[in-house]
């Protein structure tokens, strides 16, 4: 058997695909961009409604400025890990006003979010004796961090409380720590887990609980502290982590507790320790990112406000909708082939969303995955509306004339 062998049912699956297809939506070149909201894309410009730029603060100018700022005093990368010389003065006082920011009490920033899911539950848990359990629905890089440590791990059904209780009822004595990993916000579909529930149900057999608000910071709860502020247990969460990545307008992430002995991570995190740290730029970015959010909820505002009239303009039109009113609205198509169909059609009218098809979803459902923004204006709602408004009468033809 061959080295790519394994490769062929994919490689069919694509070329089938694509043969169908005007253009490859996992290839899509951002030409140029225009701002936080529009690129250009084979010279044509194209609203961007798939970015996860969730406060829209990629160019922000006070975020700017200091990105430029830190290139000029700091230089263009730190060339080293954070074990080792990669450690800043910058890096040290994003971590200090995360903590600060959340209500924790330590802080570690990483490379990027990915690396902060992976570092952090490798590091916390080890085989033999310790035990993960994970929502069915997690991210890549929670199941990545579960292998990596090398403990058992358990599935528990999606955002289904009862489901973890019957599961940490089954442990056997002998489990030593026990750590759940739950999402805020879920990526694909958009839906919101039940944090409350799940720290109860943690709580109450000794388990701790991460929660990964990579999607959910900035957006949800009074002060953008993620669905854990929203549910009114922020306090009760033992591992907070998230990424500079959507909200915060940069690359990296970070793990935020109040237990001390995440200071250990620090001395025992391969990702952590063996990955050189974020650039000065990336460091800048994100802290003056959060300055914003700390300070302006209307940003927060606009988004919800922009995610209500899609929502409503997108159950008006008939399309089937993956979740409640929030940042992420997720179409469900009947296939992989109307899917890739649809997305094209979104293109010719304008709009980028994301093209997500099984294996990559939960329960093999093929979605275009939209993502608001608080710089979306209305102009740039419109085209999206008129864009979803022809797609909706390309697939009633369709279904009327089979």
């Amino acid at each position: 058997m061959g080295l790519f062998d394994k490769f062929e049912n994919t490689a069919t699956l694509l070329k089938g695909l694509l043969a169908a297809s005007p253009r490859d939506p996992f290839s899509v070149s951002m030409d140029e961009m225009k701002g936080p909201t529009r690129a250009l894309v084979d010279g044509k410009e194209i609203v961007l409604a798939g970015t996860n730029n969730y406060l829209g603060l990629t160019f922000e100018e006070a975020a700017v400025e200091a990105a430029v700022e830190a290139v000029k005093t700091s230089g263009t990368g730190t060339t080293g890990s954070r074990f080792a010389n990669g450690t800043y003065a910058a890096h040290r006082q994003l971590e200090r006003d995360l903590a600060e920011f959340l209500g924790y009490q330590h802080c570690m920033v990483f490379s990027t979010g990915y690396q902060a899911n992976l570092g952090a539950i490798s590091a916390l848990a080890a085989a033999p004796h310790d035990v993960i359990l994970i929502d069915a629905d997690c991210h890549a890089c929670i199941y990545d961090g579960c292998q990596l440590s090398g403990a058992e791990t358990v599935r528990f059904r999606h955002n289904d409380p009862e489901s973890l209780d019957k599961r940490l009822s089954r442990l056997s004595p002998d489990v030593n720590g026990k750590l759940v990993c739950i999402e805020g916000m879920y990526s694909m579909f958009g839906d919101v887990a039940p944090v409350k529930e799940f720290v109860e149900v943690a709580h109450k057999h000794g388990a701790h609980l991460l929660l990964d608000e990579a999607h959910s910071f900035g957006v949800f709860g009074e002060n953008g502290r993620g669905v854990c502020e929203a549910d009114g247990v922020r306090d009760q969460v033992d591992f907070y982590t998230g990424t500079f990545s959507k909200s915060l307008a940069s690359i990296g992430g970070f793990v935020a507790s109040n237990h001390p002995e995440l200071e250990y991570l620090r001395f025992s995190s391969r990702p952590y320790m063996f990955t050189a740290s974020p650039s000065p730029a990336n460091i800048a970015a994100a802290s003056a990112a959060l300055a914003r959010i700390s300070d302006d909820n209307s940003m927060r505002d606009k988004l919800w406000s922009n995610a209500r009239r899609i929502h409503a303009a997108f159950t008006q039109l008939g399309f089937e909708l993956c979740a409640d009113v929030g940042p992420v609205i997720a179409v469900k198509l009947a296939n992989k082939e109307q899917a890739f169909m649809a997305w094209n059609v979104l293109m010719e009218n304008g709009v980028y969303v994301n093209l997500a098809i099984p294996p990559g979803t939960p329960n093999a459902t093929s979605i275009l995955r939209l993502s608001v923004s608080a710089a979306h204006t209305d102009d740039d709602l419109d085209i999206v509306v008129n864009a979803y408004t022809a797609l909706s009468h390309l697939l009633m033809s369709k279904k009327a004339d089979a």
